[in-house]
């Protein structure tokens, strides 16, 4: 039987060493592979709150800072609140549970996204549950005009 090998994209092992090993030259990095594919009309950054409030460095929160700062526009912490304590949802895997996970763990400000074009930023993607769960709050109660998605990789996978 073959060994399992995990692999991380460029762009992962920048996230992993940011998260992992405080490893906060990365984050230069990070924003430059941003601003070299993307730069979207956007009027606030929306960062997805994090699950883990234990961790000192939030890699979300310190990429989103800098995103904005290269963009020009508003790191909107207070957009989006988390309302209840959810488990670190890379270690769920039903997409069933996840939703049921974040059900109701989320407020939105509307009087800071109404009518705003908004990025929504995550660092990880596996299932799309987190970031559909705020964009529908966004649209709905925080009657934003549009949301973009920006997450820095896919979650990692077994090859």
């Amino acid at each position: 039987m073959a060994a399992r090998v995990l692999k991380r994209p460029p762009v992962g092992d920048l996230l992993y060493r940011l998260k992992y090993k405080n490893g906060q030259t990365a984050i230069a990095a990070l924003i430059e592979a941003i601003m070299a594919f993307w730069n979207p009309p956007v009027q606030a950054i929306v960062p997805v709150p994090p699950s883990n409030v234990a961790r000192k460095n939030q890699p979300v929160m310190a990429v989103a800072i800098e995103l904005a700062k290269q963009l020009g526009i508003p790191n909107c912490t207070a957009c989006v609140a988390k309302t209840k304590r959810t488990p670190e949802l890379k270690d769920v895997f039903d997409y069933d549970k996840r939703m049921e996970a974040l059900k109701d763990a989320f407020t939105v400000q509307p009087a800071q996204t109404s009518g705003k074009n908004l990025l929504l930023f995550d660092d990880l993607y596996r299932s799309g549950a987190t970031v559909s769960a705020i964009t529908e709050l966004l649209m709905s109660q925080g009657k934003a005009k549009a949301v973009d998605l920006l997450t820095l990789t896919e979650a990692r996978r077994t090859v």
